[in-house]
């Protein structure tokens, strides 16, 4: 029996199956099975509240999880699956509400790793599967972080080399009548844009619009304020004061090269200059700072533009989130 099968077996009873996509490694259970769904919750540690995402082998499956998919989602899907694209549309009536948070809505993406889908097809149905790790903790990019995450927690982990994107899926939600980027990702509002002839709405400004659209965005993953988060306080820092600001036993994480004249005992590792570069590596660079026994990770804040959304996204949530020790 190969791993692929093993999968299969082990998601058909009941149990979690780790497995590589092209963003971060996903923790996943049989999407139609809410006692095995309950299991990604307890693994994770995560509020059960949360929603998950559902992964398909193909688009062809939509119709199976959706009872409303508006043209806007098949032009998305024709363009981007497989892909860091996830779309939140209204759920069928057969989905369990553990997956969606109780809501009226699912999101549903086509990963594009060759594992994954190989897993997919052979399985057959949707597979849940949020990030592999402790709930609000860095995403792990490669088979090791899941089992440093989450050991014996999973029954089986698919080893698919690190992840090539390295930053979850863009998150659209179609389910209110206009497109709302709720997570930025890979995929831009430029990107979109080209696609369905409008540019989609940001939840920030839907957030900062009328009384009446305030609330209406529905929860997705990722979103909440503390996210993404190493264990060691982590601040952002602007590039002027990048040197001024760290001392003896800091790790600094720059799209620059040190400058002369740093102090003594800190740790400076420069980071690719562009934002699918740096994007790619974050986790993993994360990750290794967490580890290195530094007593604050310094990160040189990004630039203020659409390319850099969504490092800068999971960067501020990592913020907010940092030094806090597990509850569970």
């Amino acid at each position: 029996m190969n791993d692929i099968q093993r999968a299969v077996q082990l998601l058909r009873q009941g149990e979690l199956v780790a497995l590589p996509t092209e963003t971060v490694y996903g923790l996943g259970a049989d999407a139609l099975n809410p006692d095995a769904v309950a299991k990604i919750f307890a693994a994770k540690g995560r509020p059960s509240d949360h929603p998950l995402i559902v992964h398909l082998a193909d688009a062809s499956q939509i119709m199976t999880w959706a009872r409303e998919v508006p043209k806007d989602a098949i032009a998305l899907a024709r363009a981007f699956w497989p892909g860091p694209l996830t779309l939140i549309l209204k759920k069928e009536e057969g989905v369990p509400d553990l997956v969606t948070g109780g809501q009226d809505t699912v999101g549903l993406r086509v990963p594009n790793h060759p594992v994954a889908l190989e897993l997919l097809r052979a399985f057959g149905s949707g597979i849940a599967a949020p990030s592999a790790n402790r709930f609000g903790r860095i995403s792990p990019t490669t088979a090791e972080h899941v089992r440093q995450e989450l050991g014996e927690r999973v029954a089986l982990i698919l080893d698919g080399g690190a992840c090539a994107v390295g930053l979850e899926s863009t998150i659209v939600d179609l389910s209110r009548g206009v497109p709302v980027i709720l997570r930025p990702g890979a995929i831009g509002a430029d990107d979109i844009a080209r696609v369905l002839g409008r540019r989609p709405r940001l939840r920030s400004e839907v957030e900062a619009g009328n009384a009446a659209e305030q609330g209406a965005t529905p929860r997705v993953s990722g979103a909440l304020a503390a996210h993404y988060a190493p264990r060691t306080p982590l601040e952002l820092v602007a590039t002027t004061a990048l040197a001024t600001s760290s001392r003896a036993g800091d790790a600094v994480l720059a799209r620059c090269a040190a400058p002369a004249g740093l102090a003594d005992g800190v740790t400076w590792v420069q980071a690719p200059a562009d934002p699918a570069g740096y994007g790619h590596d974050l986790y993993a660079r994360l990750r290794s700072l967490d580890e290195s026994g530094a007593a604050r990770i310094l990160v040189e804040a990004p630039p203020a533009s659409p390319a850099w959304a969504a490092v800068a996204d999971r960067l501020g949530r990592a913020a907010v989130g940092s030094g806090e020790d597990d509850e569970t």
